[in-house]
């Protein structure tokens, strides 16, 4: 089941274009399998998820096309930037992702990777629909119309 969002600790890497690319369905939280290296990089805030997907790779689920730079201090001992890494689910939660992707043609999109209140990196992960021209274009007109109704109600009183 998906768990009420709680506010992340320290932001590491968000994908802002998603929300506007993709209906989102519903949320998970998955926490992910990194180097040493990939953790001190993704401390320092520049990894980029804009781009990355989550699929299903031998029975596992895979972060992919993650870019998390390296980290400058790990001379020979640095990682790959952009290899698949390993997201930590139920097997319940796994069989109802792969589910969905096959039987409904849906995406499983990151959001946001940050660290919790113990320092671990998690992942929030999205059950997405993708979104048609003429979709963003509504979701644009009515995001436009509620800041315009909330402006004037303020001036109102």
């Amino acid at each position: 089941m998906a768990k009420a969002a709680t506010a992340p600790k320290r932001l590491a890497a968000e994908n802002r274009k998603a929300r506007h690319d993709y209906e989102i369905m519903e949320t998970f939280e998955a926490g992910i399998a990194l180097t040493g290296t990939e953790v001190k990089s993704l401390r320092e805030g520049k990894a980029t998820i804009t781009e990355s997907h989550a699929g299903e790779m031998g029975g596992e689920f895979y972060l992919f096309n993650a870019y998390l730079p390296e980290y400058l201090q790990a001379n020979r001992f640095n990682h790959e930037t952009r290899r698949p890494r390993k997201l930590l689910l139920h097997r319940r939660q796994i069989n109802r992702l792969i589910g969905a992707i096959q039987r409904d043609g849906m995406t499983v999109v990151p959001l946001k990777i940050y660290f919790n209140d113990r320092g671990r990196a998690k992942v929030e992960l999205a059950l997405a629909r993708g979104r048609k021209a003429h979709d963003k274009r509504q979701a644009i007109k009515a995001r436009e119309w509620s800041r315009d109704k909330a402006r004037l109600m303020r001036e109102r009183g």
